[in-house]
Parts: structure tokens; sequence; C-alpha cells
């Protein structure tokens, strides 16, 4: 018996009506629990983050899958991505949470096929009627004429110009970008607008919008940071499976930083237990590879991905799945998330604050800085029909 199987088996507990119970359950000592019903062979899912199909939040019925004594789970093909076209109203996001930097974005896709198991985005994918673990990698929403809608938003009369962050929620170099393209239109939009913009990405495919970027760098108006969670291959191809080696994101800020453009290191998330012990030796590569502004995210689980991580976290490591949840709860006040402003990106206590110091620390020795982009060159596209200005 595998350790998947063994961890898994050793917490599935049964209803009183005889149903595997769905919701996993906290505990100061213990993993919360996994239902086996719900876990994916893992010959199906290879090349996922996730190893379960929850059901989402919003569904009105559950729905599992469970074997029927013939070994139907057995012949289910492999998972395959999905694609769906979207139509939205409007393609620009907006905010006024007071811990973060930007009050506008834009996410070219619903989902994201990079499969990090740790997306605090997953649960965006319940809204959908879809489950924010396998489902999240596998059904990609492509929201179809993101840069019309965008130029349109941008000519409204009382749009006033602010950096417009994208990747935030949902990468917008996934592999689907390369068929599809709705970044490079948007970006391209952008460019037209001379409107500022600042990118988070995992993914290489950044470099092919070089000859897009480096002409809005030049004019300060924007700048590119590459996510790192780990430099260690293997941890990344079991935590973010389908996304660019760490040896190609350094690779990415180095042609980025050599083409003029703003370069930034995002360690995000830092994950106790994980890959803590990596801040000093992913700032230090990143710096000599050309980043010059650095940042850092406390992990998040909100919603489902405390299961969806939980989950990854006993089939991956069950041997320190329940020190690394207790690590967690010192970051959260107990809990494994706490959504307060004040803290949820960083975390609270003891732990928390030597992760920040460590940090600070070593981004202030290496000497990362801070790059502000222009508002003030921003030119307004023209309506249809809107008669020119005189001067």
């Amino acid at each position: 018996m595998s350790a998947l199987e063994s961890s898994v088996n050793h917490a599935a507990s049964r209803a009183p009506d005889g149903r595997s119970a769905r919701r996993s359950r906290e505990s100061s000592s213990s993993a919360p629990e996994i239902v086996a019903a719900d876990v994916v062979a893992a010959e199906r899912r290879r090349g996922r983050g996730a190893i379960s199909k929850r059901s989402g939040r919003y569904e009105p019925s559950v729905r599992e899958q469970i074997d029927d004594g013939w070994g139907s789970l057995e012949t289910l093909d492999p998972l395959k991505t999905n694609i769906h076209i979207e139509r939205p109203r409007s393609v620009i996001t907006r905010n006024d949470s007071p811990d973060i930097a930007f009050d506008r974005s834009i996410n070219p896709y619903r989902g994201c096929e990079h499969g990090c198991v740790y997306c605090f985005a997953r649960p965006t994918h319940a809204y959908m009627g879809c489950s924010p673990g396998l489902d999240f990698e596998t059904e990609i929403f492509v929201k179809e004429g993101a840069a019309q809608l965008l130029e349109r938003e941008l000519s409204a009369p009382g749009y006033a110009p602010k950096t417009i962050a994208i990747g935030t929620n949902t990468d917008p170099y996934q592999p689907t970008e390369k068929r599809f393209r709705v970044m490079r239109g948007v970006l391209e939009t952008l460019q037209r607008a001379d409107h500022p913009v600042g990118i988070v990405t995992k993914s290489a495919l950044v470099t092919r919008d070089i000859d897009i970027l480096a002409p809005m760098a030049r004019k300060g108006l924007a700048k590119v940071a590459i996510s790192i969670t780990t430099l260690d291959g293997a941890l990344a191809r079991k935590m973010e499976p389908r996304a660019a080696s760490p040896r190609l994101r350094l690779e990415t800020i180095e042609k980025l930083s050599a083409a003029g453009i703003p370069t930034a290191v995002m360690v995000a998330p830092i994950i106790p237990g994980i890959n803590d012990p990596e801040i000093e030796t992913i700032l230090t590569r990143a710096h000599a590879a050309g980043a010059r502004e650095a940042g850092y995210v406390m992990l998040r689980l909100p919603l489902e991905v405390r299961e969806i991580f939980t989950e990854w976290l006993v089939a991956h490591y069950p041997d320190k799945a329940r020190h690394v949840l207790s690590l967690i709860r010192s970051t959260r006040d107990g809990k494994l998330y706490d959504a307060a402003f004040e803290s949820r990106l960083k975390g609270e206590g003891p732990y928390a604050w030597m992760i920040g110091r460590r940090f600070e620390v070593a981004a202030s020795r290496l000497g990362f800085g801070a790059t502000r982009l222009r508002c003030d060159l921003f030119q307004r596209p023209r309506r249809e029909g809107e008669q020119l200005s005189l001067f």
C-alpha cells in the first residue's frame, strides 16, 4: 500500500447514513481528513497539481467517482485540458483592498493549466460550476475579445489611468496563451494608449512579448515580476507541475532585464516547512539574473484551497504533514487561514515575523529597490464616431 493510500484510508471517515464524509475537519493534532472516493487515480492526473475533483461549494449536489468493483475507474482516459470561450461584458476588475498596491487588474483567463496546488485563485472556479481542484487546471475559460473590451473601457470619458496589474489571479502566460494570444492583444491595446502595466507570471512565454514590453519600459510604462517558489526542480514538478522550471524562470529574468524591462522576483508563496529555507538563495540567484525588485507572500489557504493543499501535502509529504500544518496555523492565529487585510499576505506571530525579517535582511543586503510606473503619458483611445479634438 502506498503512503497516499495509507494516509487516505487512515483519515477517511463515515457519516451516520453510511456515505463518506465530504468535508475535511481541522485539528491541532492531525491533518484534515481525506476522503478516498474524492482522489483521482495518479495515472489519470499525471502532470496535474491537485489530486481530487471535489464539487464546487455552490453546487446543489455532490459528485463523486466510486469504483463499482469492475475496475471502471482504471479504464478512464487521462485528464485533458478543455477550452471554453467566455464573452465577458467588461475586462478590468476593480478592488479597494487596503493591503495591495493596485486598484485594478485584468485576468485574460479563468482557471490555470500550471496546476499550482497552493493557488489562492482556485475557489473562483466554483462560480463557474466547476471543481476548484482538478477542474481549475483542466477547464480553462478564455476571455474572447478582451483587447476590444479593454479599449472601450480605456476610452470612457471619466477613465483615470493607474497601473493595471495582470497575473494576480491566474497566469496570463499559461500554455493556452500560445494558441489564443489574449494577453498579447491586451498588451497591444495598452501600448497604443501608453497605459502602465505590471505583470506577474511563472512562464517563460512572457519573453515572446519583449517587442512590446521593452518600448513600454523605456517610457516607464511596464515591469514584470517572475514568481519563483523554489529552485528545487523536483519540488517544483510536484507543486506547480506545468509551470516553467526554476532554471527557465531565472533565464527569463535575465532576458527581460537584458531588454531593459524592470524585473522583479516574487518569492510566493512561502510555505512553512517546505520552501522557506530557500528564501535567501532565491533572492540571491534572482538578483544575479537581473531582478532589482523583490516581494513575498505567505501561503494563503482560503475556502477549498485548505483541503486541496492538505490532500497534496499528505500525498507527497506524509511524514511532515502535521508539522507543516502546525507551522501554518502558527502564522494564522491557530487557523489554516485568516482573511484579515492586515495579516492575510504576511501572516502574524513569531514564525511569520521571522520570515519577514529574513526576507528584509536579504533583500536589503542585495540592494533590491522599487520601480514606479508613469501614468501621465496616457492617451485615451477615441471611440468610433468620436469627433477629433482641435488641440
